[in-house]
């Protein structure tokens, strides 16, 4: 039978002040060549592997605290710790670090923690130890300035320390306590203030062990309550006696369990409320007391665990459907806390509490009781859920998968969250972003696992479509019922858009999903509102994101509707993208050619070279000054003749339709808008600047479109209806509500462009106007 007095657990202390589980092994000493001296060795109990090689070095600080742990720093923030099961193992090893060292192995600090000035070691070598005041009323400023005295050196610290545990002297200051307290001597509650807050910052086990003791918590803190820095005493012991009350939901039959659970509350409680938020100086000295706290919830946590008896009752009276609604609250309230508490554990100890849980049958629990009413009891299973998730979705993954096969899909687990995420109650939705991003950490295939037998994401994703998403899409299919949607459309539309996913895309090209969105814009008509700028919000970053498909599908399915609109750039932008798009897909040689000119330029950011690519197109010929230089000079040895055609030819395209596009705006101007191609039906009266013919026509692809064979219309043609309209419309008509730094220069250069294309009798015509 292996030997338990040897088995520990190996800690070091992180960064944050936390102490790391390394593992769990039996520790020996002996000669190690490599280090040169004695060492400690500890093997992990697991596969025999060397968790720990430290060689007791003679100058090195060890500390033995609470009987089970020793506790040393190797190197600069470098601490380490091994904790004990059994007494018996650790005084063993003390022994052999002392007997290395030369120590006697009674104390509990092998060497000074900091170096001293020559003069105070020879002061306290002079004297061989530290002698207390007599315990007196009368004599509690003299120990108040003593133990103020020795907190700054080490060495006095040490020697304070031990008169205090040699003498019983802590007992004796609490008698004095409640003399003070009969006789309401302020003075002397203020003293005993400042000597207990004193032995706090000594840090050592030994003096923590006696004032944390059932008979001396309560008077410790009672000191605690006079700090002469406020007015009025703190009401601290009151508070914990009557109003902080301890529940026992189940029996704790395990007296040293209870008495541990007790006392970690308290000093909890003393840390977090009672003592003062400790200076820069005072934070490092009371490190021990973290350690103390955080080394007794891990034991309670263990022994919680080891006690199947009190967890079998506990998951039975959870689910059993007699246990009354108060008591359940209790016990999924404890549930929690006891989660709660295993978050302080270390990957290994977690892991080993939540298979636990898992053994004794929390997922099923937890699908009784988010099946219930009461909505404070689900918010707790909530909780506890989410510590599920967040620890092991595999976990909950292979559960839901596996009730599955003997559950109808309604009282599935995981339809539950989602029932529950829908129909949140909360005005600020605070449980349904909770509960959604736990389901979306279900969902995610970034941490899924792959084995060679099977796939998690294959299986769960096709468990999940099958048994939920038609639970989780409800809300949304029923949205739709009416032959409007009721609400929420464009955002959600705008969302799918933003994933830039060319499998939404297509979808949404294939089934003309951006037909109803442009007749919402166009029965808006000019109103200023949310719809108005959400849509156009939604074309602009079409544009920005240059989304080629999308692009070229509202080009060409819908640009005849809304190319009148020009209070904003975005359709114009829009329709400059496609042709842009258009000239690449026609001019191979020119796209290689501006990749070319790109890579002789400095490097930019994405958006620079965006702005170049439109400055390229929107450059005329006649533009250019004859010295500016269109390649590089290293680019000169090519064939000028191959790089230069189709730039060539393409300027002369380009100027070819401005010259088109010019004759169509001078008719445009003088007899009203060109009749397009396309037009959206209404039910009502439109606007002039946004609309042509009164006549409903079909949208694409549908019997006498527009543009297909036998449909009246034709570009070109004009319209009679709105022959008599302005078709002008004004900087001073609608708000843009897209800023463009250059919008109001462009305009005034069409405007002056259209002024000198327009024969003068014309111009005097419009002018008066």
């Amino acid at each position: 039978m292996t030997d338990t007095r040897r088995r520990v657990k190996v800690y070091t202390l992180n960064e944050d002040r936390q102490w790391d589980d390394r593992g769990t092994g039996h520790v020996s000493s002996g000669y190690v060549e490599r280090l040169k001296g004695m060492s400690l060795l500890v093997r992990a109990e697991s596969d025999g592997s060397l968790l720990l090689e430290s060689k007791i070095n003679p100058n090195t600080a060890y500390q033995k605290q609470q009987d089970t742990l020793i506790v040393w720093s190797e190197a600069e923030n470098y601490d380490l710790a091994l904790s004990f099961q059994e007494k018996a193992g650790c005084d063993e090893i003390w022994e052999k670090i002392c007997q290395v060292q030369g120590k006697d192995p009674s104390v509990d600090i092998t060497q000074d923690l900091v170096d001293e000035s020559e003069e105070e070691r020879f002061d306290d070598m002079s004297s061989p130890g530290l002698e207390l005041p007599s315990c007196d009323l009368s004599r509690l400023e003299e120990i108040a300035e003593l133990v103020a005295s020795s907190l700054p050196s080490p060495l006095r610290r040490e020697k304070l320390a031990l008169a205090l545990e040699n003498e019983g002297y802590i007992k004796k200051l609490l008698e004095i306590f409640h003399v003070c307290e009969d006789l309401e001597n302020i003075e002397g509650l203020h003293h005993l203030y400042e000597i207990i807050k004193g032995i706090f910052l000594l840090n050592r086990t030994a003096l923590f062990e006696v004032m944390f003791s059932e008979e001396c918590i309560m008077d410790v803190i009672g000191c605690l309550e006079y700090d002469p820095s406020l007015s009025q005493s703190r009401k601290h012991r009151e508070f914990l006696t009557k109003t902080a009350k301890f529940k026992e939901v189940i029996p704790i039959s395990d007296p040293e369990l209870k008495q541990k659970i007790h006392q970690t509350y308290r000093v909890q409680y003393i840390q977090d409320m009672v003592l003062p938020t400790p200076s820069v100086f005072e934070e490092n000295m009371l490190s021990t007391l973290h350690s103390f706290i955080f080394f007794n919830k891990v034991e309670i946590v263990g022994m919680l665990q080891e006690d199947e008896k009190f967890l079998t009752e506990l998951f039975a009276q959870l689910t059993d459907e007699a246990t009354d609604e108060e008591k359940r609250q209790e016990l999924v309230n404890f549930l929690k806390e006891f989660c709660a508490f295993s978050q302080t554990l270390q990957p290994q100890n977690r892991d080993a509490f939540f298979k636990t849980l898992s053994n004794m049958g929390i997922l099923p629990a937890l699908e009784v009781i988010l099946g219930m009413d009461d909505a404070q009891v689900r918010s707790a299973a909530t909780d506890i859920f989410s510590y599920l998730v967040e620890y092991n979705p595999s976990m909950v993954r292979e559960f839901v998968m596996q009730e599955a096969q003997q559950n109808d899909d309604d009282i599935l687990l995981i339809n539950l969250i989602i029932e529950h995420m829908i129909c949140d109650t909360d005005p600020e939705l605070g449980g349904a972003v909770q509960l959604m991003g736990l389901l979306r950490t279900l969902v995610d295939p970034e941490n899924m696992l792959a084995t060679a037998n099977k796939t998690e994401k294959t299986e769960f994703l096709g468990f999940f479509y099958k048994h939920c998403m038609h639970v989780l899409t409800a809300p949304l299919l029923a949205n739709t019922t009416e032959d409007k949607p009721s609400k929420g459309a464009l955002r959600f539309k705008r969302k799918i858009i933003g994933l830039k996913d060319e499998f939404y895309n297509r979808y949404i090209m294939k089934s003309f999903l951006f037909e109803p969105v442009v007749k919402a814009f166009l029965n808006n008509g000019s109103r200023y509102n949310l719809m108005n700028s959400a849509i156009i919000e939604m074309f602009e970053f079409i544009r920005v994101e240059d989304i080629k498909s999308l692009t070229a599908h509202v080009i060409e399915n819908y640009w005849k509707a809304l190319e009148d609109v020009d209070y904003v750039q975005t359709f114009k932008g829009l329709k400059l993208r496609f042709e842009q798009q258009r000239e690449r897909q026609d001019n191979p040689k020119l796209d290689s050619m501006r990749s070319i000119l790109r890579n002789h330029r400095y490097r930019r950011d994405a958006r620079t070279l965006e702005d170049e690519e439109e400055m390229w197109f929107n450059t005329d010929e006649d533009d250019m000054e004859d010295g500016e230089a269109v390649v590089p000079p290293s680019d000169k040895t090519k064939n000028d003749d191959d790089i230069m055609d189709p730039i060539s030819k393409f300027m002369e395209r380009k100027k070819l339709k401005e010259s088109e596009e010019k004759e169509v705006l001078l008719k445009t101007n003088l007899s009203g808008r060109q009749s397009p191609s396309f037009k959206l039906s209404f039910s009502g009266g439109t606007k002039t600047n946004l609309t042509s013919q009164s006549s409903a026509s079909n949208l694409p692809g549908s019997p006498g479109s527009p543009g297909s064979p036998g449909s009246p219309g034709s570009p070109g043609s004009v319209s009679k209806s709105t022959s008599q309209m302005a078709a002008i419309t004004t900087k001073g008509g609608l708000v843009g509500l897209v800023d463009y730094p250059d919008d109001d220069d462009e305009e005034d250069d069409e405007d002056e462009d259209k002024e000198e294309t327009l024969p003068l009798s014309k111009k005097a015509k419009l002018e008066s106007s």
